[in-house]
């Protein structure tokens, strides 16, 4: 179009700006207000935890009654292995009638200490991992243990 055929536009009046098509109303914006962080109660869980690791006396306390509950357990199950092995020598020297058993050709002490003790030291073993882990479970859950 030529300068003068713009001007015979119907329905545009001589030389005057083209009328934009209204506009559908916009809604107004949002403005988005932030406030300061505000200080919330911390949970028990997040207390415990800062207190083991801050090292304070509190988390020493919880440490400690960790490791008492692990010295425990070793003990306990120590004592079962120094009656259940050490106690074979003073049945065989109290009753020598049972250290002179044999079965299938072989002395009953022989058999108790060199073969029957192994399996009994693997199932006291597993015994203390099954229950070493769960008194780190327990643990765990008292430190993680959100706030009631």
């Amino acid at each position: 179009m030529t300068g003068a055929e713009e001007h015979d536009v119907p329905g545009r009046p001589d030389g005057s700006a083209p009328v934009p098509a209204p506009r559908a109303p916009q809604p107004p914006r949002r403005t988005r207000v932030v406030l300061a962080e505000v200080a919330r109660p911390r949970s028990r869980a997040e207390h415990t935890r800062s207190e083991l690791t801050q090292q304070t006396r509190v988390g020493e306390t919880l440490v400690q009654g960790l490791m008492r509950a692990q010295l425990s357990l070793a003990l306990r199950l120590s004592l079962l292995v120094l009656i259940g092995l050490g106690g074979l020598p003073w049945l065989f020297a109290i009753a020598p009638s049972v250290g002179r058993v044999t079965v299938l050709g072989v002395n009953l002490p022989w058999l108790l200490l060199g073969v029957a003790a192994f399996p009994f030291l693997i199932g006291v073993g597993w015994a203390y991992v099954r229950l070493a882990e769960r008194n780190e479970q327990d643990f765990t859950d008292l430190v993680q243990r959100p706030e009631r």
